[in-house]
């Protein structure tokens, strides 16, 4: 609690220090399972507030493939960590790998959480944006990024009304994706 209390108050190097003491300590417990991979999806989004997005990157994919294992790949967990190492790789401008992992895992999250979950919402948000963000990005992707985007959301402000976060996120992302689009 001390290492989320420090990073939700922004002081992000101790909190770091917390979490990866933390981290040690459930590991030589010999602690496995959901607990070690929260631990590590903390630090890795403290990584990602300190500047280290590659370090941050590796976290989360090992998360992702610890979900995996642990849980299968039809469970809320396994779609939040595989939506989180995704969203770390168009940060990094990795798309091609972002949108491998996002065209295997949302139809799966759609089909087993429904097209409305919070999760389902944003790993479609999350693979339009790879799709138009994508320099090489041809035509018929840009298209499917404003086609995706708008129906994501349609859904989430039917879901969650228009004063939700994410609807401004979605909103403006899909603004970029139409101009990248009218540009082509």
């Amino acid at each position: 609690m001390l290492g989320n209390g420090l990073y939700a108050a922004g002081h992000y190097e101790e909190a770091s220090s917390v979490i990866e003491a933390d981290l040690a300590t459930m590991r030589r417990l010999g602690v496995t399972g959901d607990c070690i991979l929260t631990i590590q999806s903390n630090l890795a989004n403290t990584y990602h507030q300190l500047g280290q997005p590659e370090h941050a990157l590796r976290l989360k994919r090992d998360v992702y493939s610890g979900s995996l294992r642990l849980n299968g790949e039809e469970n809320t967990f396994t779609f939040i960590a595989a939506n989180n190492y995704a969203a770390s790789l168009i940060f990094l401008r990795r798309f091609k790998e972002a949108k491998s992992l996002l065209r295997r895992t949302t139809p799966v999250a759609q089909r087993v959480l429904g097209a409305s979950a919070e999760v389902t919402l944003k790993m479609r948000f999350n693979h339009a944006k790879a799709l138009y963000k994508d320099g090489g990005a041809m035509l018929d992707d840009l298209r499917e990024a404003v086609i995706t985007l708008e129906e994501t959301e349609r859904i989430a402000r039917r879901v969650f009304g228009g004063a939700n976060p994410l609807i401004g996120d979605i909103e403006a992302t899909l603004r970029n994706s139409r101009a990248t689009l009218a540009a082509r």
